[in-house]
C-alpha cells in the first residue's frame, strides 16, 4: 500500500502541475474559452489510462502456468526500467517542461484549434496515467491488490489536495524537496521490483538462479506472515529467500544506477559551466 501511494501521489503530482500549466498557459494568452477541449482531453486521458491498467490487470489474472510468472516477471521488469527512464527524463526535461508546453498551447490557441488543444492535454496527461498503470499493475502483483488499489487511491487524493493548495492559495509547496525524495523512493522502488522480477523468472527458468535459497530469513523476518516483513517486500523488493540472481540484481541495479546518476550530473554541470563561460 505504501509503494502504491507514493508512485500514485508522485505521479498525480506530476499530472496536477502539467493541467496547471496547461490552464495558465491558456489564460496568459486571454483564451478562457478554450478550456473545455482541454479538460476533454483530460478526462480522455484519465479513461485511457483506467482501461490499460483494467486490461493489464485481467491479462495477469487469466494466465495460469507458467505463462503467469513470465506475464508478472517482464511486467515488473518493465516497470523498473520506465521509472528508472521517467528520473532522468523529468532531470534532463524539468527546465525546459513548462516552456514546451506553454509554447504548445499558445500555438493552438493562436490557430483556435480545439482538437489541438484536446491532443495537447490528452498526450500530456495520458504518458503520466500510463506510467502510473504500469506501475500499479507491477506493485499489485508483489503486495495485495486490494492494498495496492486503497494505497493508489490515497495518493491520487493526495494529489489533488496539493494541486489545490498549489494553484489555488498562496501557500507554497517545497515542490524540489518534494521530487528529490520521490526521486530516492522510486529508485528503491525500481531496485526492488527489478529483483523480483528476476526472481519471477528464476520460477520458470528463464533466467538462472544461480544458488536458489542464497540464505533463509523466513523464521526471523517471513515476507508473508510478519507485518514488517510485508511492507519491506511491498516497498523495496525485500526477500526471506531470494536467489543468488536476485541479489545480484538489486546490488548491481544501485550500482548501474548510482553511476548514470552521476554521470548524468557530470554532464549538466559540464553543460551549465560551459554557458557560465560563453556568458
Amino acid at each position: 500500500m505504501i509503494s502504491s501511494f507514493f508512485l500514485a501521489l508522485r505521479e498525480g503530482v506530476e499530472a496536477t502541475l502539467v493541467i496547471g500549466l496547461l490552464l495558465g498557459a491558456l489564460k496568459k494568452t486571454k483564451r478562457d474559452d478554450l478550456s473545455a477541449p482541454l479538460w476533454a482531453g483530460v478526462v480522455a486521458a484519465v479513461i485511457v489510462s483506467i482501461l490499460i491498467a483494467v486490461v493489464l490487470h485481467i491479462i495477469g489474472l487469466s494466465l495460469e502456468g507458467a505463462a503467469e510468472p513470465a506475464f508478472e516477471g517482464l511486467i515488473m521488469l518493465f516497470a523498473a526500467g520506465l521509472l528508472t527512464w521517467m528520473i532522468f527524463w523529468m532531470k534532463s526535461h524539468a527546465p525546459t517542461l513548462k516552456s514546451q508546453i506553454e509554447s504548445d498551447v499558445h500555438q493552438a490557441a493562436e490557430k483556435n484549434s480545439r482538437r489541438a488543444l484536446f491532443g495537447v492535454s490528452f498526450l500530456t496527461v495520458v504518458r503520466e496515467g500510463t506510467e502510473l498503470a504500469i506501475f500499479l499493475t507491477a506493485a499489485g502483483f508483489a503486495a495485495d491488490a486490494l492494498q495496492t488499489f486503497t494505497g493508489a487511491l490515497l495518493g491520487l487524493a493526495g494529489a489533488v489536495v496539493s494541486g489545490w493548495v498549489l494553484f489555488s492559495s498562496t501557500r507554497r509547496l517545497p515542490l524540489g524537496t518534494f521530487f528529490q525524495v520521490t526521486n530516492v523512493l522510486l529508485i528503491l522502488f525500481a531496485a526492488g521490483l527489478f529483483a523480483h522480477g528476476i526472481g519471477e523468472l528464476n520460477e520458470i527458468g528463464w533466467v538462472p538462479a544461480l544458488i536458489p535459497d542464497l540464505y533463509n530469513l523466513k523464521p526471523i523476518l517471513n515476507q508473508k506472515t510478519t507485518v514488517l516483513g510485508q511492507a519491506l517486500h511491498a516497498i523495496f523488493g525485500y526477500s526471506d529467500s531470494p536467489s543468488l540472481a536476485q541479489l545480484i540484481a538489486y546490488v548491481g541495479y544501485f550500482a548501474v544506477i548510482l553511476a548514470a546518476l552521476s554521470f548524468f550530473q557530470n554532464r549538466i554541470m559540464a553543460r551549465f559551466s560551459k554557458k557560465k563561460v560563453k556568458a
